[in-house]
């Protein structure tokens, strides 16, 4: 159970870090240049949110 717990707050703590990260890259742009960073900044936060929700599914049906 306590690895379980472990392994959940790894995964928000990842989750926290991939939303900085979007936040990092667009914040302080210029606004043409934030229309260039903007959509790789959404598709990586996509891509890493779609990985932590796969590992968490996998997490789960362990439990039970």
């Amino acid at each position: 159970m306590a690895a379980k717990r472990e392994a959940e707050e790894l995964l928000m703590i990842e989750e926290a870090d991939a939303w900085f990260e979007y936040l990092e890259a667009t914040r302080s742009q210029a606004e043409s240049r934030y229309h260039e960073i903007e959509p790789w900044a959404w598709a990586r936060l996509s891509q890493r949110l779609r990985a932590i929700r796969a590992r968490r599914a996998r997490l789960r049906p362990a439990a039970a």
